[in-house]
């Protein structure tokens, strides 16, 4: 899978649900794999703005991806 920009919490909710329809998964499969409820995984492919990161990074994670922030500087380069 390639890496895309993502502009908004929509934006969001479609690769989520990309994903999770390319690996055959369910929401329900996917909130389990993911330790978090159904409503959630709903509400992430709806694109709602105000989720918990904690919960989107495990759904993420349960989907096989990852988290890249770019283009702010790094610990290093801001010390």
């Amino acid at each position: 899978m390639t890496s895309a920009p993502i502009p908004s919490p929509n934006a969001l909710g479609q690769a989520t649900r990309a994903a999770r329809k390319q690996l055959g998964l369910t929401q329900p499969q996917l909130a389990l794999a993911a330790g978090v409820g159904v409503r959630f995984v709903v509400e992430l492919e709806a694109g709602k703005p105000t989720l918990r990161l904690e919960h989107i990074l495990r759904v993420l994670h349960a989907l096989g991806g990852s988290l890249v922030v770019e283009g702010l500087p790094s610990a290093s380069e801001g010390a």
